[in-house]
């Protein structure tokens, strides 16, 4: 999406006022860690699809971390952007003996961004169910309308957990909607939700925030976590498979604020024959005034 402002006229044409559009591409993925076949064969073609879209704010989910680099930061190297790591997430970063890519490999979430990140906080979310304490990113980026609040995060999958889940969701809308972040730009909330967007789970961020998927005409029937990819977790369930469970949502960052969801797809189609991951990457293209 070429430029960060759209010059528009008022409705009298020539000799009205101009108004300035402040525009924004955001991508929320889940990129899968290290899990799967030749995950080293996969990177190319995270890249390329990075490339291809070049998103201005990214959340991304399963990431990998460790010998002294993350994952985000050699994309954000590769690509020209920032990038900021937080963990632990789901699922828990798997140990085996025999593995030696997965020794003292963590694994989390992670925000890259073209602009300057202004700050960042992780913050623990509820899980009473679990060993340890996942965290939600809460991330400004310095758009140059001004800052561009992002909460990224990655929810339980765990369809036992739903109390948990249901917690998790309240959790992130109660973030998102914090007054902190009212300002000149739109609070977004991105990642993989573990939920379809009817679920109980995401019903106190439907309440609270509008889905970007929906708000931008894009099909009912859109899946991010298919079934027919070589190695879906079948195991998730009905719940998850074969279900739109990655989401991009957000608020106006002011009352006044006008939000126009432009256009939304997905990606990560396979490069060479190789997926990048077991996920879909949701894109969408935000232009906003007041």
């Amino acid at each position: 999406m070429p430029g960060q402002y759209r010059i528009t006229t008022n409705r009298h044409g020539y000799g009205g006022s101009l108004m300035v559009d402040s525009m924004a591409r955001v991508m929320t993925w889940n990129i899968w860690w290290r899990f799967g076949p030749h995950w080293r064969d996969r990177q190319p073609g995270i890249r390329e699809t990075l490339t291809r879209f070049r998103p201005d704010v990214v959340a991304l989910q399963e990431v990998w971390a460790g010998d002294g680099t993350t994952q985000a930061h050699e994309l954000a190297d590769a690509l020209g952007m920032h990038a900021v790591f937080a963990a632990p997430s789901y699922p828990p970063a798997p140990k085996h003996p025999d593995v030696v890519d997965w020794t003292d490999i963590d694994l989390g979430i992670a925000v890259l961004s073209r602009w300057p990140i202004l700050d960042e906080v992780a913050l623990v979310m509820p899980a009473r169910h679990r060993s340890w304490d996942p965290v939600a990113l809460v991330v400004r980026v310095d758009h140059p309308a001004g800052p561009l609040p992002i909460v990224a995060a990655c929810l339980d999958y765990g369809t036992p957990y739903t109390d948990d889940r249901i917690a998790q969701g309240a959790f992130v809308a109660d973030l998102a909607t914090d007054p902190r972040f009212d300002g000149p730009c739109p609070v977004m909330l991105m990642g993989d939700l573990n939920a379809a967007v009817d679920s109980p789970v995401l019903r106190p961020v439907r309440d609270v925030l509008t889905d970007a998927w929906s708000a931008g005409n894009g099909p009912v029937d859109a899946v991010t976590l298919p079934s027919t990819h070589p190695s879906a977790p079948l195991e998730a369930g009905p719940e998850l498979i074969d279900q739109r469970i990655d989401h991009i949502f957000f608020r106006p960052g002011r009352e006044d604020q006008q939000i126009l969801v432009e256009e939304v797809r997905l990606a990560g189609e396979p490069t060479e024959g190789i997926h990048p991951s077991d996920h879909k990457a949701v894109v969408a293209d935000l232009r906003w005034r007041g």
